[in-house]
């Protein structure tokens, strides 16, 4: 008999959390109302860290990731326990789609699937970036740089010809330990913002617009990002859940971040898989939504 029903995965900061500032309190609240819409139907339910070294993972029957925004930080750690917890409990998404989904290499077999992303360079660790190459030989005027392993625009880049040099040694430092992608910088992400639709089993649930604060590119709200409900466009929906279908074998939740590239198409950015930001807090109903999903295949 296990002791649980399910745990929702966070990271050390957020298992036991004092609610010193906003941020804190809305990832708090978040994780609780996923645990709260569990427990309303009858499941058992704890919050636990990932990379806590006293919990047993083959005493709860599924593993949800949730808040574990620290695993790029901790990569080779993170990747020796999802090895040993992937025989222990059922994890949700599955131990195949986030191998596949947490490198953003992924973008290659979307754009090879006829899925529009944004125009990408990739260069591999240990390579080297002439960014006066790039941008002589691209069309590109503005770029921006990140690691293919990432998250929250950590070591994240945005450069065009005047400023390129001042940081090209620090890339290429960067690179000897990581890959990194190169795109364009997507003019419409300030001017407009970036879409996120939430997708549960297939069914769009809501979506929000993110949006960058003033002289700034960055959407999320580790930079003064804002984010607020948004009501989309069947088209966008459609290009959404065109990426979901993708998939195989098919997540129980996904998070689509599209953005108007460039010449005005609708790109993906990221196919959140992992441990995307959900916002419940504007859908509550959608909690309840994943937690009916959950009990159906417990």
């Amino acid at each position: 008999m296990k002791e649980y029903d399910i745990v929702l995965l966070t990271e050390d900061r957020y298992e036991n959390a004092e609610l010193t500032n906003a941020y804190i309190s809305n990832v708090v609240k978040e994780d609780n109302i996923v645990k709260v819409a569990l427990e309303n139907i009858g499941l058992k339910v704890k919050i636990v860290s990932w990379s806590n070294p006293n919990f047993d993972w083959e005493s709860t029957k599924i593993a949800l990731f949730r808040t574990i925004w620290d695993y790029f930080d901790r990569f080779d750690e993170f990747r020796v326990w999802l090895e040993s917890v992937k025989t222990k409990t059922r994890l949700i998404n599955t131990y195949e789609t986030i191998n596949w989904n947490m490198d953003k290499h992924y973008l290659i077999d979307l754009l090879d699937s006829g899925i529009n992303i944004p125009k990408s360079i990739f260069f591999h660790k240990g390579e080297v970036i002439n960014f006066n190459k790039i941008f002589s030989k691209s069309e590109f005027s503005e770029i921006v740089v990140k690691p293919t392993i990432s998250g929250a625009a950590r070591d994240t880049f945005r450069l065009d010809k005047s400023n390129y040099t001042e940081k090209e040694s620090h890339i290429n430092s960067l690179l000897k330990n990581k890959d990194f992608i190169i795109q364009p910088f997507e003019k419409n992400i300030i001017e407009f913002g970036e879409i996120s639709i939430m997708i549960i089993n297939g069914i769009y649930t809501h979506a929000v617009i993110k949006r960058a604060k003033k002289g700034d590119y960055r959407v999320q709200d580790d930079y003064g990002g804002s984010v607020e409900l948004y009501k989309p466009k069947q088209s966008e929906i459609n290009f959404a859940i065109k990426a979901y279908n993708y998939c195989s074998p098919k997540p129980l939740y996904a998070r689509v971040d599209i953005i108007y590239d460039n010449n005005n198409n609708l790109a993906i950015t990221e196919l959140e898989l992992i441990e995307p930001e959900f916002w419940y807090r504007f859908n509550a109903n959608a909690a309840e939504i994943i937690a009916t999903e959950i009990k159906k295949i417990l």
